[in-house]
């Protein structure tokens, strides 16, 4: 047929790069494809984040810094949101992670004024989740990775999330160059129902492996902990 005559000519994959339409994007898996090929490829950033679940408490450390190409433009920014008693770590592009936990954060208020009712640690991850997942669906999607913690009455909740929209349940998490370095070390050190002095140790140790073996100098962290009676700084 006529209208199969382009795809002879160009992979279907470049045709749908750049915009060319076909029969075929009226598959909803082949729009997502298209979208996902014109918009820019996820870059790592140069950050990092930790964050151990305990007996009774979540830790989350991430450094400080912002930075555009080779140069550092801040090295106070606090990336580690509190959100109604539960503790988003955002990372990727300082736009992005700002709109997306603003956006995030708002929504999640409303739903408490409209209903009475808090979401758990692991209904805020999964309404997250979800709008993360339906951005990949648009033009505009959010470079963004997060890490979630709370403490909901069945114990401590950690989630590690992505910009793709996957999600999982985990004892120990990272993002960012730094977690390149360090999951070895979560791996060997964390332990079930561990005491906060514990946890912050293997914080300590992360940071230190980075020190040594990470190539830029990511300054100072940031740690926060959440328990049963909030949120609160901590210092490593």
């Amino acid at each position: 047929p006529l209208w199969l005559k382009p795809l002879w000519l160009k992979p279907f994959w470049l045709k749908c790069a750049e915009g060319t339409p076909t029969q075929f994007a009226k598959s909803s898996l082949t729009r997502l494809l298209a979208v996902n090929l014109r918009a820019s490829p996820h870059k790592m950033g140069t950050e990092a984040m930790f964050a151990v679940k305990g007996k009774d408490f979540v830790i989350i450390a991430a450094d400080a810094m912002t930075s555009f190409s080779v140069m550092k433009l801040k090295d106070d920014y606090d990336k580690i949101w509190e959100v109604e008693g539960k503790l988003f770590a955002a990372s990727g592009p300082s736009a992005d992670a700002s709109n997306f936990m603003e956006f995030i954060e708002k929504n999640i208020n409303l739903h408490t004024l409209r209903t009475g009712l808090k979401l758990s640690t692991k209904a805020s991850a999964n309404y997250t989740r979800n709008e993360l997942a339906q951005s990949l669906r648009k033009k505009g999607s959010y470079q963004t990775d997060l890490l979630i913690g709370g403490v909901d009455a069945d114990g401590p909740k950690l989630y590690f999330m992505d910009y793709m929209g996957s999600s999982e349940s985990v004892n120990k998490a990272a993002h960012g160059y730094g977690a390149m370095f360090t999951f070895g070390l979560m791996d060997r050190y964390w332990k079930p129902d561990m005491e906060l002095e514990e946890a912050k140790d293997i914080i300590r140790k992360c940071i230190k492996e980075l020190e040594v073996r990470f190539v830029v100098d990511l300054g100072k962290y940031i740690c926060k902990v959440v328990t049963k009676d909030g949120v609160r700084l901590e210092t490593l």
